[in-house]
């Protein structure tokens, strides 16, 4: 039985550790169409040099486009038996094409996934993140762990001063657009103007779950494992 789940989140709701969580327990891949787009930058099809285009530009990837993407990905093996969509759709025109081409293929959405999260929380998980080399995350606002948190100045003054981290003497890594605030603040924004529609959109046809986010990584994989197994 094949098995296609949509997580929805703003940044720091755990998108990213649930993905990794539903791919080990069920053994799909996740589907990111911001990583289909990256890899677009190595390839030199016609297709791909359109969407490097786009991107060199600094303008949206239209809808249609975007669906071709996914349609690519889908079509592989390894999709074959589900995958977990992550940033996709985006829109309703998206979604109703990803329902016309799972239907087509004799599939549908599984479990559309809402993983709740208020943005004052959000914004402090995706602007105090941090990660060692291993993998392990830290967090200056929740979870600070043996890491030594600092805000450096900048050199000019003209900016605001940088979050720091180190741990034995290594300093953590950061996303670039967790760094500035501001781009925080605008994914923010933009996932609230996209997504109200698209909840509404989930929420209608009934494969709508809404789960808490701020709890426990733990608690909230059992509440989607509980989900899925149904």
């Amino acid at each position: 039985m094949s098995l296609f789940v949509l997580l929805i989140g703003v940044q720091g709701a755990g998108k990213g550790e649930q993905a990794r969580f539903i791919t080990q327990k069920y053994g799909i891949p996740q589907l990111s169409t911001g990583d289909l787009f990256r890899a677009m930058k190595t390839r030199t099809d016609d297709f791909a040099r359109r969407i490097q285009q786009l991107m060199a530009e600094g303008k949206l990837i239209d809808d249609e486009t975007t669906c071709e993407v996914v349609r690519e990905r889908l079509a592989l093996d390894d999709a074959q038996g589900g995958v977990i969509f992550d940033g996709f759709p985006r829109t309703p025109a998206q979604a109703d094409w990803l329902a016309g081409y799972l239907q087509s293929n004799g599939h549908a959405l599984n479990a559309v996934i809402l993983l709740d999260l208020d943005l004052y929380s959000a914004f402090k998980r995706a602007y105090g993140r941090v990660s060692a080399a291993d993998g392990k995350t830290y967090n200056y606002y929740f979870n600070r762990g043996d890491v030594q948190f600092e805000f450096v100045p900048h050199e000019t003054k003209l900016f605001p001063p940088r979050l720091k981290a180190t741990l034995d003497g290594q300093e953590l890594n950061r996303r670039p657009d967790d760094a500035s605030a501001d781009a925080v603040i605008k994914r923010i924004d933009t996932f609230v103007a996209e997504t109200a529609p698209l909840v509404d959109y989930y929420k209608a046809a009934g494969t709508l779950h809404r789960i808490d986010a701020a709890g426990s990584i733990a608690d909230v994989s059992a509440q989607i494992d509980a989900i899925l197994s149904r």
